[in-house]
């Protein structure tokens, strides 16, 4: 068990917890807020290896983590998270893995779906960006039942990148944008960045403020790389992503907006 998790279970723990992540959030949600957050759930594997579990138990601590940070920064008013959940190197990996993350990604779909789950709550529209032709399809449908129950939702946005990489949402925009001048007449005077963001996946998104990897690893993995050039601040922790929580979040807002108010 790791040091975090030992202290949470003492009763105490959870009043405190609270108590903090209240006044603390009522301290960040004063200063500039980043509208558009994204994160690199890394640490799933090591989280299960280090206390013992199965590698599956390890996903499904990582999914009760997303849970926890997404309501922390709906509530703090950060309008666009972005997630990493997997990536289409991942069907490298062995077939059994592949198949058990699949199963757990069923049951979260079914979970997120219903009316107490945090897209209803917080009123978001969930989107799924990525190569959907590499998905089993009953997953796409499940999938796009969410998207449908959620795409009237304004108050914020949770993009959930799978199957995904950077090198495929490039190549989609580029193909896209390649239709559009054969079909639609599309001038290639008009062909510039703002159109090539415009046409990537997360081109209804605001732009990201903020790009979050746990676990120590200092690379993107071929996550986001054209959308965190561009004024993102992009930050390293060594936690791994089931022991993230609110101290975490706090830290990494509180770092950027002292950025923000010293750059004024």
């Amino acid at each position: 068990m790791s040091f975090r998790r030992w202290v949470s279970a003492f009763p105490a723990y959870g009043f405190l917890q609270g108590f903090a992540r209240e006044f603390l959030g009522n301290i960040v949600a004063c200063g500039p807020v980043p509208q558009h957050i994204a994160f690199i759930m890394d640490g799933n594997r090591r989280f299960a290896q280090n206390n013992g579990l199965e590698l599956g138990e390890g996903h499904v601590a990582g999914f009760e983590s997303l849970s926890n940070i997404l309501e922390i920064l709906y509530n703090l008013g950060v309008y666009a998270v972005t997630v990493y959940a997997f990536s289409i190197e991942n069907f490298n990996r062995p077939e059994h893995e592949i198949e058990s993350l699949f199963n757990i990604i069923r049951s979260k779909l079914l979970l997120i779906s219903e009316k107490d789950a945090i897209p209803h709550r917080y009123g978001v529209s969930v989107r799924f960006i990525g190569n959907r032709e590499l998905i089993p399809e009953d997953i796409i449908v499940l999938i796009e039942n969410l998207e449908d129950a959620t795409k009237d939702m304004t108050r914020g946005i949770l993009n959930i990148a799978f199957p995904y990489t950077s090198r495929d949402d490039m190549a989609q925009a580029i193909r896209n944008i390649v239709s559009d001048a054969e079909t639609k007449d599309l001038d290639p005077t008009a062909i510039d960045e703002p159109l090539y963001e415009r046409t990537m996946y997360t081109g209804q998104s605001p732009p990201l403020d903020i790009m979050v990897r746990t676990s120590g690893e200092t690379r993107l993995s071929d996550y986001m790389i054209w959308q965190s050039c561009d004024n993102c601040s992009v930050e390293f922790i060594p936690t791994l992503w089931p022991d993230i929580n609110s101290w975490d979040a706090f830290k990494i807002i509180f770092k950027w907006s002292y950025k923000m108010y010293k750059q004024k």
